[in-house]
């Protein structure tokens, strides 16, 4: 789950462009949305077409993305359920 979560942040600093963010300084147990890493509407959006595209995890309710897309670890523990690549 360790190098998952480690992947996850390097993917999402990557896919968002997150310049001034290096994957060890965002804490896994942190929102990703609001306070915590300040994403916003596009960055959910590119982080469905991330679940996609890595690991073969479609989400058929972007209501769903909202539970999903908490915090690194939450989206960790999707993935491993839910991975299909």
């Amino acid at each position: 789950m360790d190098e998952l979560i480690l992947e996850l942040k390097q993917k999402i600093v990557e896919a968002l462009n997150l310049e001034d963010v290096k994957p060890e300084d965002i804490d896994e147990n942190a929102a990703l949305f609001g306070d915590g890493l300040g994403l916003d509407s596009i960055d959910a959006l590119e982080l469905i077409v991330l679940l996609d595209k890595t690991y073969g995890i479609r989400l058929a309710d972007p209501k769903e993305g909202r539970e999903i897309f908490r915090s690194i670890r939450t989206m960790a523990e999707y993935i491993t359920k839910h991975r299909t690549k």
